[in-house]
């Protein structure tokens, strides 16, 4: 039993690193299209019955991680994290947010991109139009950083320096535009790497680091009456 989850795992990971390695092969712009959890996802997305929501978190694992109803104690909050989605995708399929005509989205993505070796201008330039289509549609985005990984996953050191780049261009712009910017790093990392007790494998979180981003993101809510 034992020597099969090992498999399984073993398959999984490299699985992912096969598929991050294909970005200078396909482009960014089709990359999404071969996640297997994007399209089990937007199936569901199309046959959910919820209509509306307040909420909208916009992620990828990181976020499809937990439930926020539970997690912030509310009930008009909708999931709509994709593992190994990069920001390419949540412009693909940005119709399933706009349709639930929420208050406001909570938007955190990048760190596939950068593990697709895409540049920090370029994942910047994504998060642009996904906040241009929220306002657009008359939702108020709120950017969160993206999560600087931890020495246990791999590449951590180059990597981290692309996350901190992409989160300077994020909270200048936020300042530029008047849009709220949420360092999540600010209570998660220490030295731009994600705390140790804080992450299950490096990158994906603990109970204790969903409580801090609930209380990071709580203070928003409560600004926007929500």
């Amino acid at each position: 039993m034992k020597r099969s989850i090992l498999i399984i795992s073993v398959t999984c990971f490299l699985e992912f690193l096969n598929w991050g390695r294909t970005y200078s092969q396909t482009g960014a712009d089709t990359l999404y299209k071969q996640n297997r959890n994007y399209t089990i996802q937007t199936e569901l997305y199309n046959i959910y019955k919820t209509e509306k929501a307040d909420v909208v978190m916009l992620g990828n694992s990181i976020t499809f991680g937990v439930n926020w109803n539970e997690l912030m104690g509310r009930t008009q909050i909708v999931n709509r994290g994709i593992g190994s989605d990069n920001t390419v995708g949540f412009l693909q399929r940005m119709d399933y947010i706009y349709k639930l005509h929420p208050q406001l989205c909570c938007i955190m993505g990048g760190i596939n991109d950068i593990y697709q070796d895409a540049p920090a201008e370029k994942i910047f330039e994504n998060h642009k139009k996904i906040i241009k289509g929220l306002q657009a549609h008359n939702i108020v985005p709120i950017i969160q950083s993206t999560l600087f990984v931890s020495t246990k996953w791999r590449r951590y050191a180059e990597k981290n320096v692309e996350v901190a780049r992409l989160d300077s261009m994020l909270a200048d712009y936020a300042r530029l535009k008047g849009i709220e910017f949420v360092n999540l790093n600010a209570v998660m990392s220490k030295d731009h790497l994600l705390r140790e007790e804080l992450t299950t494998d490096g990158v994906h979180l603990t109970a204790k680091g969903y409580a801090l981003w609930r209380d990071e993101l709580e203070k928003i809510l409560k600004k926007h009456g929500v």
